[in-house]
């Protein structure tokens, strides 16, 4: 959802001017003359975002900054002034203008400063609906990037046709998150959803923790019968994390198993059949590993039924302010903070930086703000001196 701009002036052609080219840009834009008009605008929170000229037929224009903090929604004011109007700009910017632009305006500021208060109301929106939210899938955000309402569209898909999937994107790009979203959205919701990080698991067991074994069924083995997580995950979903790291072995053991829909326990004889959706995740080029002889080329077709490449954080910005506001409201519960906002040049440093470690270095930067932030905005002496002195 975009957000509506109202342009304020009680001079027809300037404001006219401005709302034309906002419009031509497929902006919401709504036009007031006076004070009164603008006010029964904002009284209606029907405004996210107002160019507000100050010297008004009726009144002050920023008498309106003092009434919106008694709304609901207070929308983002930028403030036009003319030159030997500063005194007006200093006072707008005390009491919360997100900017101020002198005339003759400069459309390409004027909308450089439109982008910077919509990351702000991206990343409020985003907290506003997580407060209000009950969905189950409020962990997760798809944002504005194409590559990502195309791989939302491909999570859906698959979650509904119970498929394997093979998940691939950097460390920290969310992988997951993905799983845990085509587990919710999906007809195996009510049933388990059982993760293994196949890196964390000697190799030596890695197969009595999948298929589980009977009791003494080698040395170490506990006396009593052990179900493994596929067995444990019948009916509902079994998500294999850093998949690369496999043995070869086990890869085909695997296979067999996503084919036959069964398995035998380890020191068993007897067949057990299973339902469970496989999705797999890795931040390694499978291709390449094939090549050099080190993941099999038939397993690997067998998971990408449905293959999901999740792109970087540095190539989907534009969802860094909703990102914000979801990590934001995810911190503040778990770290027991109450830190509601964020600066506009905050936001610019964290948009401008390129997030090697993506969505999860993103995560830490905001827990390290909150830490430090003893205000209700996160500012930028905040941040990590690595995002900050880009």
């Amino acid at each position: 959802m975009s957000a509506t701009i109202l342009v304020v002036d009680d001079a027809d052609t300037a404001r006219a001017a401005i709302a034309d080219s906002l419009r031509k840009d497929g902006k919401e834009v709504l036009e007031a003359g006076s004070l009164k008009q603008a006010r029964g605008f904002l009284e209606m929170n029907q405004a996210d975002i107002c160019i507000l000229d100050i010297l008004l037929p009726d009144g002050n224009g920023l008498s309106l900054l003092d009434e919106v903090i008694q709304m609901g929604w207070q929308p983002k004011f930028i403030v036009i002034t003319a030159h030997g109007q500063i005194d007006y700009a200093v006072e707008a910017m005390k009491k919360g203008a997100l900017d101020f632009i002198t005339k003759p305006i400069d459309i390409k500021i004027l909308k450089k400063s439109i982008e910077k208060a919509e990351d702000l109301i991206a990343m409020r929106r985003e907290l506003e609906y997580l407060r209000n939210s009950q969905s189950t899938t409020s962990k997760f955000v798809i944002g504005k990037h194409p590559r990502m309402k195309a791989l939302i569209n491909l999570a859906q898909r698959a979650s509904d046709a119970s498929v394997s999937v093979l998940i691939t994107g950097e460390t920290g790009t969310g992988k997951e998150i993905v799983a845990n979203f085509i587990h919710q959205v999906g007809p195996r919701q009510q049933k388990p959803f059982i993760d293994i990080n196949c890196a964390a698991i000697a190799n030596t067991l890695i197969e009595s923790e999948l298929f589980g074994y009977e009791a003494n069924a080698f040395t170490g083995a506990a006396s009593k019968r052990k179900n493994g997580l596929m067995e444990v995950a019948d009916g509902g979903i079994l998500f294999l994390d850093e998949i690369s790291s496999m043995p070869l072995d086990m890869q085909a053991k695997l296979l067999r198993a996503i084919e036959e829909h069964a398995f035998r326990r380890v020191g068993g004889t007897t067949l057990i059949r299973v339902d469970v959706q496989i999705i797999a995740a890795s931040n390694r080029d499978l291709k390449e590993m094939i090549q050099k002889g080190e993941f099999r080329e038939d397993l690997f077709y067998r998971l990408k039924v449905v293959d999901l490449d999740i792109p970087p954080l540095r190539d989907r910005k534009e969802d860094i302010p909703e990102l914000i506001g979801l990590l934001l409201r995810q911190s503040n519960m778990s770290m027991g903070t109450n830190i509601q906002d964020i600066s506009p040049r905050a936001m610019q440093a964290l948009k401008d930086y390129d997030w090697p470690g993506n969505i999860r270095e993103l995560r830490h930067a905001l827990e390290r703000a909150l830490i430090f932030c003893d205000d209700s905005v996160i500012d930028i002496q905040h941040l990590p001196l690595d995002i900050t002195k880009v």
